[in-house]
């Protein structure tokens, strides 16, 4: 489809062009003006602080190898998405929109909540979290603060198109929903084909209005195997196995299916780009059934407050019963960001998608 500018919106796309252009030859500026995340607490840096729910970590262990400290992020240093953005450029880490103010929203934004997943009612029983749909709702917000920031909407417009959007989240859908029977109905009314299929139709509709936003480059990642947690081993007891295997063949569907998701956005929407990025890896060396830190906070699986972690935690896989120590985080962004592989970046990796150039056409497509 044609795009169909005006004049003064042509002129106004020129000047930022020509702005952007000085800019990275002064200043040496990211490889993209921005980089927005939604997600749940493998990415959320804050987000639930003020929030009254048991899916925060505020307090110390957490933080224990981050220069601020406790800051709610849900491991011992930095997320996957914070080495991320260091590696495309950025100086700072993208603010939790809880905290955003002023001109560093035009950088980018942390939407990501702990608990939260891709159905509005995944999590309930653990309190306050931003589901996706919330998440999608705050962006809105975000877009409208950079438009009067911008006093320009095709600048706007231009502006996200060439940002990156990162969008991790479906693990508290099996997690905190499908697989508590004794909370939630889905496990008992689908079988985990026909739950696939419910995440995958919410979450392509999801994903479409980030589109319509103005979103042109997607970074989404599938499942990890939600079955190998320190935290499933304890509840499942899986007779001296590595993990529960009810767990991770019950989210194996989810990831069957988006990737064809995905294929089905990259034919359909031409001015835009997805790309699958796999959140697993090889663990080799680590230890990786039990966590850094003594965990029953939270639900169980939550380092206790203020309790002392274990002496180093780049041996360990996990930081507490769930979540990921910062040596693995790094290992998944570098995959992440610069990987070959097929099976870890499809079909390309985020270094690649921060170079697409996005064709410049703001008109809906319908699918």
């Amino acid at each position: 489809m044609e795009s169909k500018l005006k004049p003064s919106e042509l002129m106004a796309i020129s000047v930022l062009l020509a702005l952007l252009s000085l800019q990275n030859w002064a200043n040496a500026t990211p490889q993209v003006p921005c980089y927005f995340i939604f997600g749940d607490s493998l990415s959320d840096s804050g987000n639930n602080n003020k929030l009254l729910t048991s899916a925060k970590v505020n307090y110390p262990p957490y933080g224990f190898d981050f220069p601020q400290g406790p800051t709610g992020r849900f491991t011992d240093g930095r997320t996957i998405h914070d080495f991320i953005v260091k590696r495309l450029g950025f100086k700072d880490y993208m603010p939790p929109f809880a905290d955003s103010e002023g001109k560093n929203i035009l950088n980018g934004v942390n939407y990501a909540s702990g608990a939260a997943g891709i159905l509005d009612a995944t999590g309930y029983h653990r309190g306050g979290r931003i589901p996706f749909n919330e998440q999608i709702k705050n962006h809105k917000i975000i877009i409208s603060r950079i438009t009067d920031l911008m006093r320009n909407d095709s600048a706007t417009k231009l502006h996200l198109s060439r940002c990156i959007y990162s969008v991790q989240i479906g693990s508290n859908d099996y997690i905190n929903n499908y697989f508590k029977s004794a909370l939630y109905h889905s496990g008992r009314r689908y079988t985990t084909q026909e739950f696939a299929n419910v995440l995958i139709e919410q979450f392509s509709v999801q994903l479409k209005t980030l589109y319509d936003t103005g979103a042109r480059k997607f970074a989404v990642y599938g499942l990890g195997l939600i079955g190998c947690t320190p935290d499933a081993l304890s509840v499942y007891r899986p007779d001296g196995m590595p993990c529960v295997q009810k767990l991770n063949d019950g989210a194996t569907p989810f990831n069957e299916r988006l990737k064809p998701l995905l294929d089905e956005f990259n034919r359909n929407l031409t001015d835009a780009k997805f790309t699958y990025l796999n959140p697993s890896g090889n663990p080799a060396g680590l230890v990786t059934n039990s966590s850094c830190c003594q965990t029953g906070g939270g639900d169980g699986e939550l380092c206790h407050p203020n309790s002392k972690p274990c002496r180093n935690p780049r041996q360990y896989l996990f930081w507490d019963g769930a979540h990921p120590t910062e040596v693995w985080n790094e290992m998944i962004a570098k995959s992440a960001y610069d990987s070959e592989k097929p099976e870890e970046a499809n079909p390309f990796n985020i270094r690649k998608l921060a170079m697409q150039v996005m064709p410049l056409s703001f008109e809906k497509h319908r699918l």
